[in-house]
């Protein structure tokens, strides 16, 4: 396929700032992102962002060949040069919506398998969509995510505790799935060029999540009451969603000091408050 400048030009359109259009040119990208994909036949790939196709042609001309490419894209106008220059590319669908709207849980009951799911996360969109794709993967909808984001919430997404980057997102993700950054791609492969680097992850949904939690809506507000203000000690922030007696026996009974601070707690630190914070609010019911 041509270099999105030509087909831009081609098309009478330019990159929109205000939409955070960057387009890959850099063909080397493609293949690398397309092979970290190792889409076979049968498997259903969904591209999130599709917009000229210079990556969806990449993943239709590779071989083993996808049994079907969904390319999802919400921008009217490239929707058009979607149409235009993927006709008579077999197996490609073309899908006019926002990503965040996309049923991945349907597209895998029709594809009769877990999705592959490549794209670049749009800046704006990006942390929701690491979500949506972690939570599809819980239900069992999505195999394996390759997907392009800023280098600096990539390097948040796999962070350690203990770090400075380390946060909700990071929980949440190494719960129910294990991600690592697979290269960099320097702001000189796209057009426009962004003022950042990027960087291409592989994420891969967990059969069980990393750590057992009794209940996952209240590890999952555990992790965010923390990390609502987390330059508090634990106690203090704790005791702002939950009370400070519940608070205090839950970090008794889990053997965590309140003195300590979210980003300082491993998943399995968080799961052992989460269940024991589950243990406390079933005894103050009983009491009533």
């Amino acid at each position: 396929m041509d270099d999105p400048r030509k087909v831009l030009a081609r098309h009478g359109l330019s990159a929109k700032k205000s939409w955070g259009q960057n387009f890959l040119h850099d063909r080397s990208v493609h293949a690398r992102i397309v092979a970290a994909a190792a889409a076979g036949e049968g498997d259903v790939v969904v591209e999130i962002g599709a917009g000229l196709g210079t990556l969806t042609a990449a993943l239709a001309g590779a071989e083993p060949r996808a049994a079907r490419i969904v390319a999802i894209e919400r921008d009217p106008d490239m929707q058009r040069v979607l149409t235009a220059e993927l006709a008579g590319l077999r197996g490609v669908e073309i899908v006019n919506q926002d990503a965040l709207a996309f049923d991945f849980d349907a597209a895998a009951r029709a594809a009769g398998r877990p999705l592959v799911v490549i794209g670049n996360l749009p800046y704006q969109i990006a942390s929701a969509l690491v979500i949506a794709l972690v939570a599809a993967g819980a239900r069992g909808a999505i195999a394996r995510a390759i997907v392009m984001v800023q280098r600096e919430m990539a390097q948040r997404l796999v962070a350690p505790p203990g770090s400075r980057t380390y946060g909700r997102l990071t929980v949440a993700l190494a719960q129910h799935a294990e991600a690592r950054i697979l290269f960099h791609v320097r702001p000189g492969s796209f057009h426009p060029a962004p003022d950042v680097t990027s960087s291409v992850m592989c994420i891969v949904p967990r059969a069980v999540p990393l750590a057992p939690v009794h209940d996952p809506a209240l590890f999952a507000e555990v992790v965010k009451q923390a990390f609502a203000t987390r330059r508090k000690m634990l106690r203090r922030a704790l005791a702002a969603g939950f009370g400070e007696r519940a608070a205090t026996a839950a970090l008794a009974a889990s053997g965590i000091a309140g003195t300590r601070r979210a980003e300082e707690l491993s998943v399995a630190d968080f799961a052992r408050l989460a269940n024991a914070l589950g243990c406390e609010a079933e005894h103050a019911r009983d009491e009533t």
